[in-house]
């Protein structure tokens, strides 16, 4: 069993590295400080019980788990939360936005939509994969049968023939 100082000792020797890994996953560094807290806890709990081959492997390993149960924690409560409010989720930009910004936001959407409509098709699904879909370069250029450079430049291209259309949109 590895004394209780090695253990201290590795884990501050990788606290920061930790950190920034935990937070990639949670998405916030005050959580990952958490994360990483805890996972300290029971890393030292399990070393002093066992002898760890890997004993830093370990380590991240419990920092990744931790991390995703409480990214997965955190999205069930936000959709509890929303479920249980009178708010419409699909409404609720729209209770906080004034008149005038509904206004500005659909002109800017109805310019979004028309410019869409204008791209040749295979410019537009690309497009619609990568922002709507989340299929990445890679994905789309296989369900297209394209290349991925040919992808990279049919997205960038719609993008900025929407980003142009909506800035000469009244």
């Amino acid at each position: 069993m590895p004394p209780a100082d090695s253990t201290l000792t590795l884990y501050m020797a990788h606290r920061g590295e930790l950190v920034n890994y935990a937070s990639g996953i949670v998405g916030d560094r005050a959580r990952a400080e958490d994360v990483v807290q805890e996972a300290y806890l029971r890393f030292s709990d399990a070393s002093a019980r066992r002898l760890l081959e890997e004993p830093l492997g370990y380590l991240y390993r419990i920092v990744r788990n931790l991390a995703l149960d409480g990214r997965r924690r955190q999205a069930h409560e936000s959709r509890y939360l929303w479920a249980e409010s009178d708010v419409d989720v699909s409404q609720a930009a729209e209770v906080r936005a004034s008149p005038e910004i509904q206004a500005s936001d659909r002109a800017e959407l109805k310019a979004v939509m028309d410019a869409l409509a204008e791209l040749p098709e295979r410019t537009r699904l690309a497009l619609e994969m990568h922002r709507f879909g989340g299929c990445k370069l890679r994905e789309i250029a296989d369900r297209l049968g394209i290349s991925v450079t040919l992808a990279h430049s049919l997205v960038a291209d719609a993008v900025e023939h929407c980003r142009k259309r909506v800035r000469m949109s009244p």
